[in-house]
């Protein structure tokens, strides 16, 4: 039997760890804190991110040619990832017979292929020990009224999770996700909004069992423990850090 982990087994020094979608809500609040416990960053998003002194690239994730480049900049800067966390994703309120093939379309780039881009691009500079932290959603688990092709994209990474945790057993790399709910932030504020704009007979419980709201914090706490030493024996799992929506089935009938 081994000795009790340590507090420095929880720290990422000298690890290089690659976040998408980091310049605000869930990626930022990952980011933030794997810097936290030592890790070396290299970020990217959509989005410009300012405060962090890092690798950092404006680009879409869906774009085979920027990834091209941001994963050069990668090898060339750090030579290897220990941590990838695919955090960007994004989603639309909107009917399934009223999502048109168009939007159908973007929804599958946007929260599977473009993982399934990013794990193959960067497997080749992971090591053993590595880890992978794909980001879902509660909506994986659960039915979701209004986000039928984006809840099903996110239950297809899930999958993936877990398929990947066994093909990457040997080379030593796990591979986890973690699906956050309850973690307000202003991108799910802004989805939230047009959902109640527009709403269907169904509407999600918003307070969670716990009684309050989480915090973005709570998903980087999570990501840390399945990048640290500590979850060295954590593969193919799902942590939701949801204040116990999933437990409680996440969706009630709306009253008349």
């Amino acid at each position: 039997m081994r000795k009790p982990y340590t507090p420095e087994e929880i720290l990422l020094t000298g690890k290089v760890a690659v976040v998408t979608g980091a310049a605000r809500g869930l990626g930022r609040a990952i980011a933030e804190a794997l810097r936290e416990f030592g890790a070396e960053l290299a970020l990217c998003d959509r989005h410009p991110i300012d405060g962090f002194d890092t690798l950092t690239m404006t680009m879409d994730v869906r774009d085979p040619a920027a990834l091209e480049v941001f994963a050069q900049a990668v090898r060339e800067r750090f030579g290897r990832v220990d941590v990838l966390v695919n955090n960007a994703g994004g989603t639309f309120h909107a009917a399934f017979a009223e999502t048109s093939p168009r939007g159908e379309s973007v929804l599958i780039g946007e929260n599977f292929t473009q993982v399934t881009a990013m794990i193959r691009r960067f497997l080749p500079l992971m090591p053993p020990g590595a880890s992978i932290v794909n980001v879902t959603s509660s909506e994986a688990h659960q039915a979701a009224p209004g986000f039928a092709v984006y809840a099903a994209m996110k239950a297809a990474v899930e999958s993936l999770t877990r398929s990947l945790a066994l093909e990457l057993a040997p080379r030593g790399i796990r591979v986890n996700a973690i699906a956050p709910d309850a973690l307000p932030t202003g991108g799910e504020e802004s989805v939230r909004a047009r959902m109640l704009a527009d709403p269907l007979p169904f509407e999600p419980v918003r307070l969670p069992p716990l009684g309050h709201l989480g915090d973005p914090a709570e998903a980087g706490a999570a990501v840390v423990f399945l990048a640290s030493e500590m979850a060295g024996f954590v593969t193919g799992t799902t942590l939701h850090v949801d204040g116990g929506i999933h437990a409680a089935g996440g969706w009630r009938r709306a009253e008349p």
